[in-house]
C-alpha cells in the first residue's frame, strides 16, 4: 500500500457515527448531515436512523456504510442474495421492488425538470418483469487468488477492484448464476487458471454460451475440461485469445446461432454471443411493444432508426411501415442486421454504417425525409445526432434511454430549441435491484 493511500485511510474517523437519513440520492445512497457536512451512506434509506462507518472523507462531503439500522424504514426488505453488500453488482436489493420503481421514476422526472425544465404530459406506467434471474448478458471477472487457493468468478466488490467471493448470483440467468461454484472449480482444475481473466455470458432461447478469455494458449487437457463441462451443463463454449475477432467455438464445433423471438411480431433475431443484445428479454419485448404503440405506424410512414444494432426495433417497425432506415456504428452489426432482415423475409429496410457520435454531413440517408424517428443511443446520448434532427423535422421522435442525465440534456434541445413537446415518458425496469434507469420518452412536433 502506498504512503499516500495509508495517509488517506488514517484520517478516517475510526468510531462509528449515528445519523438520520434525509433522503435517497440518485445512486441509491442515503444522505445525512454530520456537523453540517453531507455524508453519503450506502445501504441506508430515507427516514432511517443508522450507525455508519466512514469509508471516505473529502473537503466537501464524506462517504460511509451503514453497519447498524436503529430505526428501519418500512421500505426496507431482506435482500434475496446472500452476497448483497459485498458484491457491487446490485445496490438496491434492500429496498422493496415497488419502491425501487418509484425511485427510478422520480430520478427520471427530476433530471427532466432540472436539465430540460420540462415534464411529460403523461407519465407512463413503469414496465416491469422478473426481478431475479433476468440478466441474460454479463461479463464475469475471473481471478485465481493464491491465498484462498481458489478461483473467484463473478462481479467486483463494491467500491474497489477486487472480485467478490461469490457462490451464486440471483440476478443472472440460473444457467450461470447457480453455477458460479462449478465454474470456479472447473477453472481451478485447469493449467491456465492464472491466465483466464474473464468469461462473457450470453443466454438465448436455446442455450447458454460462455466466451472464455485466455491470455495463454490452452493445453489439450484444459480444452477437454471445458468441453466436458459444456456437455455436462448443456452449454456452448467459445474461446477468445485476443480481440473480438479471435472468438472461436470450442464446443460444439459448429454451434447453432443464438437467437431470441419477438413473439408479438413473429420475428427471430439471430446473434453471436459477443453481440450487443438487451440483458432483459422480458423488458425488451415490452419496450418494443410500447414504442410501436406510440408510433402507431401506417403503411405510408417512413422511419429512421438510429443506433439500430441487430434490428431489434427496425424489423418490427418495418412490418408496419412503408420503409425503415437503420443506422448503426459498427459495420459488423449492420451486416448482421441485414442477415436478420433476410431471415425474416423483410425487404422494406435499409441499413447503413455511420459513427453517430461524429460529423455526419454527407451521408445520403440524412438527405431523405422521415415521418418518425427512433433513437436508442448509448449512455453518452445522441448530442451529435440532434444537430440533424432539427432539419429532418420528423413529426414524432421516440427516444429509448439508458441514462436519464443524457436523455434530459437531449430533451432540453428537442423541447426548448426545436419546439418538440414531451408527450410521454416513463421508466422500464431493465436492471432490477440496481440504480440503472432505463426509460422511454416520446416527443411530438
Amino acid at each position: 500500500m502506498s504512503q499516500k493511500r495509508r495517509r488517506r485511510r488514517s484520517k478516517l474517523p475510526e468510531q462509528p457515527v449515528q445519523a438520520n437519513i434525509e433522503k435517497l440520492t440518485p445512486e441509491g445512497r442515503g444522505l445525512a448531515h454530520v456537523n453540517g457536512k453531507p455524508v453519503f451512506i450506502d445501504y441506508a434509506l430515507q427516514g432511517e436512523q443508522v450507525v455508519f462507518q466512514y469509508t471516505r472523507t473529502s473537503s466537501k462531503f464524506d462517504e460511509g456504510k451503514a453497519i447498524e439500522i436503529l430505526s428501519a424504514s418500512t421500505d426496507r426488505v431482506q435482500p434475496p442474495c446472500p452476497h448483497f453488500g459485498i458484491c457491487g453488482g446490485c445496490s438496491l436489493q434492500h429496498i422493496d421492488t415497488d419502491v425501487q420503481i418509484q425511485f427510478k421514476q422520480n430520478a427520471l422526472l427530476d433530471h427532466l425538470q432540472h436539465l430540460a425544465k420540462t415534464q411529460p404530459e403523461k407519465i407512463l406506467e413503469p414496465l416491469r418483469g422478473p426481478t431475479l434471474g433476468y440478466r441474460y448478458k454479463a461479463r464475469l471477472g475471473v481471478k485465481y487468488v493464491e491465498k484462498k487457493a481458489k478461483v473467484l468468478v463473478g462481479f467486483r466488490e463494491k467500491s474497489n477492484s477486487y472480485l467478490a467471493d461469490l457462490s451464486t448470483c440471483k440476478v443472472l440467468h440460473p444457467s450461470v448464476g447457480e453455477k458460479l461454484e462449478k465454474l470456479s472449480a472447473l477453472i481451478m482444475g485447469m493449467e491456465a487458471r492464472t491466465s483466464i481473466p474473464q468469461i462473457e455470458v450470453a443466454v438465448s432461447e436455446i442455450t447458454t454460451s460462455l466466451i472464455v478469455r485466455h491470455l495463454v494458449a490452452l493445453s489439450n487437457s484444459d480444452q477437454q475440461a471445458l468441453i466436458d463441462f459444456a456437455q455436462t451443463e448443456n452449454l456452448q463454449i467459445f474461446l477468445q485469445s485476443a480481440g473480438p475477432d479471435s472468438i472461436l467455438p470450442l464446443w460444439p464445433e459448429n454451434p447453432e446461432p443464438l437467437h431470441y423471438q419477438l413473439a408479438n411480431h413473429d420475428i427471430r433475431i439471430d446473434f453471436k454471443p459477443s453481440d450487443f443484445t438487451q440483458v432483459n428479454p422480458v423488458i425488451n419485448q415490452q419496450m418494443i411493444d410500447r414504442a410501436l404503440e406510440f408510433m402507431n405506424l401506417q403503411d405510408s410512414d417512413t422511419v429512421l432508426d438510429l443506433f439500430s444494432g441487430l434490428g431489434n426495433f427496425t424489423l418490427p417497425m418495418a412490418k408496419q411501415a412503408k420503409k425503415v432506415t437503420g443506422v448503426e456504428g459498427a459495420e459488423v452489426m449492420v451486416a448482421k442486421a441485414r442477415d436478420n432482415a433476410a431471415l425474416n423475409n423483410i425487404s422494406n429496410v435499409e441499413f447503413f454504417a455511420a459513427d453517430l457520435s461524429a460529423d455526419l454531413s454527407g451521408y445520403p440517408w440524412l438527405n431523405q425525409s422521415y415521418d418518425q424517428i427512433l433513437l436508442d443511443p448509448p449512455r453518452s446520448g445522441a448530442m451529435e445526432m440532434l444537430k440533424h434532427l432539427k432539419k429532418l423535422k420528423a413529426r414524432r421522435i421516440v427516444y429509448i434511454s439508458c441514462n436519464p442525465v443524457t436523455l434530459a440534456r437531449d430533451a432540453n434541445v428537442l423541447v426548448n430549441e426545436y419546439g418538440y413537446s414531451l408527450t410521454a415518458a416513463g421508466v422500464m425496469d431493465m436492471f432490477p435491484h440496481t440504480a440503472h434507469v432505463e426509460s422511454i420518452a416520446v416527443f411530438d412536433l
